[in-house]
């Protein structure tokens, strides 16, 4: 579901996303009536856009979903309640799945600033010095001198 492309049927300049149909054509398109449409708006199943004036407008997503609830209905037997939290836990999976993606980049950021600091710490070295061992004690040694 959240896949942004460009599907045929649209005008130019509109995506998955742009509500445009009007009703009768959301209807024909999803090969529902107009009064499912309504009373799946009512049921928060599918909810489409407005226009200015108040009509619904329904992108080619919301045409998808449509007929994704008419198959779940009458292929699978599940009931509206059953498909709206279908539909729920899936805009859930898509809302995690961006999530764990953003995470992702960002730890990437973060390894990828450590790795810069780890190398200009080492290039900053002194080649002279030794790295000393603090969990032991250093000894400097002495030759006896005779008394």
């Amino acid at each position: 579901m959240a896949s942004r492309e460009h599907g045929g049927g649209l005008p130019p300049g509109e995506s998955q996303d742009s509500p445009v149909f009007v009703i009768s054509v959301a209807a024909q398109l999803s090969g529902l009536h107009a009064q499912t449409l309504r009373s799946y708006d009512r049921l928060g199943l599918v909810s489409p856009g407005r226009s200015a004036g108040g009509g619904r407008r329904y992108s080619a997503r919301d045409i998808a979903l449509l007929r994704e609830v008419q198959r779940l209905s009458q292929e699978e037997g599940v009931n509206l309640a059953g498909i709206k939290r279908i539909i729920e836990l899936e805009q859930l999976v898509d809302e995690l799945q961006g999530r764990v993606e953003e995470l992702l980049s960002e730890l990437q950021s973060v390894r990828d600033a450590a790795e810069q600091a780890t190398a200009m710490v080492h290039r900053s070295y002194r080649r002279d010095l030794v790295p000393v061992d603090r969990r032991h004690h250093v000894v400097v040694w002495h030759p006896e001198r005779p008394e």
